[in-house]
């Protein structure tokens, strides 16, 4: 029974230690040959988008719109790759089958 409260504990530790690098590490995608970029944390949370005046126009309202669909969902997908790997780790510890 101790073993199992050690094993919980220690995942939970893991875990922990997980989220936090995940907190702190950025993840940046850019579309539009760079003139928009947007920066996420390992969280799925937006640190940072940048603009370039040249997009800032009206004739250019729907490749900005396109610009930063693209970017959003590569940095999505990038951070939530990024979190599975990491999980992955702990899931190894659990000897869940598929994992």
């Amino acid at each position: 029974m101790l073993d199992k409260a050690k094993q919980l504990y220690d995942l939970q530790k893991k875990a922990r230690a997980i989220q936090k690098e995940l907190k702190e590490t950025e993840v940046e995608a850019k579309a539009a040959n760079g003139l928009v970029s947007v920066v996420f944390n390992g969280e799925q949370h937006i640190q940072e988008v940048v603009i370039d005046e040249s997009l800032l126009k009206p004739e250019n309202k729907r490749d900005l719109e396109k610009a930063l669909q693209q970017c959003i969902a590569e940095a999505v997908s990038r951070v939530q790759a990024l979190a599975a790997e990491k999980m992955k780790a702990i899931a190894g510890d659990l000897n869940i089958p598929g994992m």
